[in-house]
């Protein structure tokens, strides 16, 4: 009828067995089709990159985005799950540069870009195995026989349609990020590195004279930088100070600050000068905002070829309130390339870059002083401006300069040219769009993410490197003037060229392709950088289906997502780029549902790694314990969010109490369905016909469809599992075991019927439920119950709808009721541990205190349960137990602590029962010590519960059980009995007998027990299916036993 099931927990092995199964019946293509032509709902995945292995945190992220759509499909929605792969970046680049013994920019050149680019596009896979062998491991679904791929053209052109249209928008640029620098080492520092190499140094500064046009007048300009003086591009003036133009007694005629004329000029009048003479006669009086976009006449004229080639406009006043009045003269020489508020400033303006100094921190060819090292080249700075009048001054000054660390270079702030998306133009956008998600948890989306946002800078898009999608950018040899270029037909109608229509877009291919500029002739070449790959990543929910050049209808059906899961530190990675390419192209949010998950560490909560040698290998973990109780473990461990702690230990105890308990429950049915030959698809589960015990579990069973459905909806993880473990646990540990002896039972009567239809649609039910989060096991379970029986059944449950609730056999009552039950047994089982009385031996009276008494169905089940004759519910338990009150000193002594003795003295003399009665009704117990009125609420109480002599208690707040511990000689010789039978049945599951295996049974050396067996022979024949109960007589399987300090050796024989 049903296949035999194995007790062991080797869940490894059979998910292995399963796999096949699904392999050979093409299960997971299936399951991606079945429901075509449904409502479709949206998973996007992640791409990871193919050349990384994967890590123990790579489970966590798959069993999430695994389980959430196979819910969606069983639900009845066509949820496309195409697998990804993320295939550009420095980390190609770098496994590469180490395979071929690379050191750097210039060896990859000296190498050969082609090669060099083949290499990495092989490289891109070196883990593809691995990671497809892991993903089929684990249980994750995706379609990874048609993935998309970053680096294929088609994508490829996508994204560059994408730049287009963020291009059109003037949201595309080419700016620069001022970086400290360390030219010797070649690499920029962090803040913490540039913080731990501080110096004291005395240098020169220069107060240069800037020629203004129309006037014959000079800016004085201060600068503690002179090396920056060839690129300069304008003049910083503070627009809220005083500014005024001065004829100093030099003969000069100056524009400066007010605020520091005496400072500048007060030293002008030399010692021999008559007494009185002024060093200056204001002559006008401006606010710094009056003096914007007065033109002067640069100090070089190094930097004319390069602001004409950028077409801008440069040498003109600006105006920023971070110059100030403490130094200087209030006007600051600007060189965007080399100081942070400079760049910003040039922001601003729009000015022009110029960069004269190379990455070795030398002067570039430009400049008068080509190949000198900047801080040497001050010097020659200052000469040559003093010669040609330029120099008002060279004051020396005392300063901390910040030096390379690892090689105490002098550090320079230089900028790192790179193109941008202005990601702040659309800010307001960005915060709209994502408010309208539900990020799980809200505090990541509203506050970590939603934070970022509101400081958005603008996106640094390009890297000046060779494996990467091609920035499509074509820029005039000539003049500068820039293309961005869309497709590959906008390339072939630009270029004149039919290769633009199947050149690989990578570089160097693409970079043949070249243009003539429509304003001057000359030659366009496409600019040197490749994009960032977190741009690919964000492409993916377009550039998969080559959107908008084909496709278009798949893509507005799929887009946007309705479900994306990934670890959170994607806050800056993925999240982000979708966001921030969602909202430049569509202006709306690309996902609406968000699981954001935490990091796995080890037991200890420490990160994991290898040089810690705490690093979990996950394809050990999947070996060892199997993807079912990895999966199991995360998604009930704790809030997806939050850190996962992950050890064998944890894996194995939620394998046994979930999943243990619910193989064990199938292997019980499994057992007896095959001695009955129970068909179920035979029989029809009738309701009215069923015991109180079907109904409530039936009731359990719909109640718990409803809310794993309702969690798994809202993106409630642990939730839904807690609900499917506990309904486990009831179905295990309460119906099974209260309802086993009606599969004992002869024939195959009503109640026996009952009984295996209730248990068989529990157990195909709540299988069903699982299947999104225990896949294998459960295909395991319900190909042996129902596929085994019922061949039009579908072929997998994966191919099943997820289960809907019969609301009309939900019954609160009759469910509130066995709570309470059970809550009774509980406190009853708690009751015999203290008063050390085995459940085995039988007990005279349990009373029970609570808000209603239950009918004598549930009575009798409390009283089977705990071995007890008679359960009496009553109002009052004061007979049996009372209280003990001392007072919580950390609230109490603090209020009367000079009373303290006395409050002590008083509560030990308190009649206990009758101060619980006065503390329930009155909220308080009051009374006086030494004329002060003292009044004690429960938090000021220590109360504990103490009972007489031959009685012990249990009680919470809303009920109190009394077990009657005192036993009598006949039930003594009971629980004898129970122990006799107990360890009968130890021995024939031990010997490895069928269930329904008659027996002989010896009891020998002890006169004691072998009387109580003769005196209860009928019963305990009765229970272990013995023919026979003989004295004295060996049989050919024999154990000695301690029976309740009675040492009796017993045999068993099969007959």
């Amino acid at each position: 009828m049903y296949n035999k099931v194995a007790k062991d927990l080797n869940f490894p092995a059979r998910e292995k067995e399963i796999a096949q199964l699904w392999k050979d019946k093409d299960i997971v293509r299936r399951s991606f089709h079945f429901r075509d032509g449904a409502k479709r709902l949206t998973f996007f995945d992640g791409p990871p990159t193919a050349n990384g292995k994967p890590h123990i945190g790579h489970v966590l992220t798959r069993v999430i985005k695994d389980m959430i759509p196979r819910y969606r499909t069983m639900k009845g929605y066509m949820v496309p799950r195409k697998a990804g792969w993320d295939t550009h970046g420095l980390p190609v680049e770098l496994e590469v540069e180490k395979k071929l013994g690379l050191d750097g920019k210039e060896q990859i050149e000296e190498y050969g870009m082609e090669p060099f680019i083949k290499k990495c596009k092989e490289s891109v896979w070196k883990y593809k195995g691995m990671w497809e062998d892991f993903s089929k491991t684990v249980g994750f679904w995706a379609d990874m026989d048609n993935p998309y791929v970053t680096y294929d053209d088609n994508f490829i052109e996508s994204e560059w349609w994408a730049l287009k249209e963020i291009w059109n928008k003037n949201l595309l640029y080419k700016g620069f990020k001022i970086v400290p620098y360390c030219p010797r080492c070649g690499t920029p520092l962090s803040s913490q590195e540039v913080a731990q190499g501080y110096k004291t140094v005395k240098e020169r500064s220069a107060v240069a004279r800037f020629k203004v046009i129309g006037e014959d007048a000079y800016f004085l300009a201060w600068t503690t930088t002179p090396w920056t003086l060839p690129s300069n591009v304008a003049l910083c003036v503070n627009p809220e100070e005083t500014y005024c133009k001065v004829k100093a007694v030099d003969g000069y005629t100056y524009y400066m600050a007010e605020a520091l004329l005496d400072t500048v000029l007060g030293k002008l009048p030399d010692k021999d000068a008559p007494e009185g003479t002024k060093a200056y006669e204001v002559l006008e009086t401006y606010k710094g905002s009056d003096l914007e976009y007065k033109e002067y006449e640069p100090l070089f004229d190094c930097a004319k070829e390069i602001i004409e080639k950028q077409h801008k406009k440069a040498h003109y006043i600006v105006c920023d309130t971070y110059v100030t009045m403490t130094d200087g003269t209030g006007i600051v020489h600007i060189a965007p390339a080399f100081g942070e508020d400079d760049a910003r400033v040039g922001r601003d303006y729009d000015l022009p870059f110029v960069q004269f100094v190379d990455g070795k921190g030398c002067l570039t060819a430009e400049t008068p002083y080509a190949g000198k090292f900047v801080k040497d080249a001050d010097k020659d700075v200052l000469v040559d401006l003093d010669k040609e009048g330029k120099l008002f001054d060279a004051p020396k000054f005392e300063h901390e300069y910040p030096h390379c660390w690892r090689c105490d270079t002098p550090l320079i702030y230089y900028a790192r040219e790179s193109w941008y998306i202005k990601e702040t133009a659309v800010r307001d956008d960005l915060i709209r769009n994502n408010n309208t998600v539900n990020w799980i948890p809200e505090s990541i989306g509203k506050g970590r993410f939603g934070n970022w946002l509101e400081n958005i800078q603008d996106w640094a898009i390009s890297r000046n490197r060779y494996w990467g999608t091609p920035l499509n950018i074509w820029e005039c040899e000539g003049c500068g003037h820039q293309e961005c270029i869309g497709s590959r037909d906008e390339l072939e109608k630009r270029s004149g060229n039919p290769a633009a229509q199947t050149v690989e877009l990578h570089r160097p291919y693409i970079d043949e392709i070249t243009m003539v500029c429509p304003d001057c002739g000359k030659t366009m070449k496409r600019v040197p950088e490749v994009i960032d790959c977190w741009f690919d990543s964000g492409a993916m929910p377009f550039a998969q289906h080559h959107y908008p050049f084909e496709n278009k209808e798949i893509f507005e059906q799929q887009f946007p997502a309705q479900f994306i899961s990934e670890a959170v530190d994607q806050t800056r990675g993925w999240f982000h780029s979708l966001m921030a390419e969602s909202t430049l192209l569509f202006n709306k949010a690309p996902y609406e549902n968000v699981i954001v998950l935490g990091h796995v560490q080890d037991e200890n909560g420490q990160k994991m790694s290898k040089s810690k040698g705490n690093a979990v290998d996950p394809f050990d973990a999947l070996e060892t314990y199997g993807a079912d109780a990895i999966r199991w473990y995360f998604y009930i461990n704790s809030a997806p969010w939050l850190p996962n702690r992950f050890h064998g230990k944890a894996v194995v105890e939620g394998q046994r109490k979930f999943m243990g308990t619910l193989w064990n429950t199938y292997a019980f049915f499994v057992l007896y369905a095959n001695i009955d030959n129970f068909d179920a698809t035979k029989y029809t589960l009738e309701y009215d016909k069923l015991p109180v015990m079907d109904k409530w579990l039936l009731s359990k069973l719909n109640s718990m469809i409803i809310e794993v459905d309702e969690d798994l909806d809202h993106y409630k993880i642990p939730e839904a599992a807690r609900a499917l473990e506990s309904f486990v646990d009831d179905m295990s540990n309460w119906y099974v075991r209260r309802s086993r002896e009606r599969f004992w039972a002869k024939g195959m009567e009503q109640d026996k019927i009952n009984a295996y239809m209730t248990l068989y649609t529990a157990l195909v039910t709540v299988a069903k439920c699982a299947a999104p989060m225990i896949p294998f096991m459960t295909e395991d379970i319900y190909q042996n119950l129902v596929r085994s029986i019922d061949k039009t059944a579908p072929e997998s449950i994966h191919l099943c709808d997820f289960p809907v609730a019969d609301e009309k056999l939900i019954d609160k009552k009759l469910e509130e009721d066995m709570k309470e039950v059970l809550d009774i047994v509980v406190m009853g089982r708690a009751c015999r541990n203290t008063a050390n009385i085995k459940n085995r031996q039988p007990i005279g009276s349990m009373f029970v205190k609570a808000d209603h008494a239950l009918t004598d169905f549930y009575v009798n089940i409390i009283e089977d349960e705990l071995n007890v004759k008679n359960v009496i519910f009553t109002d009052d338990v004061r007979d049996f137990t009372s209280y003990t009150f001392k007072p919580q000193l950390k609230t109490v002594g603090p209020k009367y602590g000079k009373q303290l003795g006395g409050i002590k003295e008083h509560l030990s003399s308190l009649d206990g029962n009758a101060a619980m009665d006065e503390l329930k009704a009155k909220g308080a117990l009051v009374f006086d010590v030494a004329g002060t009125e003292v009044s004690l609420s429960e938090e000021d109480l220590l109360i504990e519960m103490s009972q007489k002599e031959g009685y012990v208690s249990e009680a919470d707040n809303y009920m109190t059980v009394v077990l009657d511990t005192n036993l009598t000689p006949e039930l003594i010789e009971e629980g004898f009995v129970y122990e006799v039978i107990s360890k009968i049945q130890t021995m024939r599951k031990d010997a490895d007998f069928e269930v329904m295996d008659h027996i002989r049974v010896a009891i020998n050396g002890n006169e004691k027990i072998a009387d109580i067996v003769r005196r209860n022979e009928a019963a305990i024949a009765q229970k272990v299916l013995a023919d026979e109960i003989l004295v004295d007589t060996p049989l050919e399987i024999s154990r000695e036993w301690n029976v309740n300090g009675e040492n009796v050796t017993i045999g068993v024989a099969k007959n």
